[in-house]
């Protein structure tokens, strides 16, 4: 599956874009907030401070046309489809 231009985003809006990369089937790949280098198992942000809200948060994927492809949330959250 080609990822390229798909996004993960928080619920304060901090979202990071997927370039050229491509998920084999039956793969999974981590997303990583701090800084380190790509591999086909794991992703990198390369922010220095931390994305995801201790307490609750959402995390929202889409394609790269913006379509609503799935979330998973922690704690208490409100939904934001």
């Amino acid at each position: 599956m080609n990822l390229s231009g798909w996004t993960l985003q928080d619920e304060d809006g901090r979202t990071y874009i997927f370039d050229d990369y491509r998920l084999r089937g039956r793969a999974t790949v981590r997303i990583h907030t701090g800084i380190g280098r790509d591999t086909r198992t794991d992703l990198y942000q390369d922010r220095r401070h931390y994305v995801w809200d201790s307490h609750s948060d959402t995390a929202t994927l889409r394609n790269d046309r913006g379509r609503f492809i799935d979330e998973v949330s922690s704690g208490h959250h409100h939904s934001r489809r």
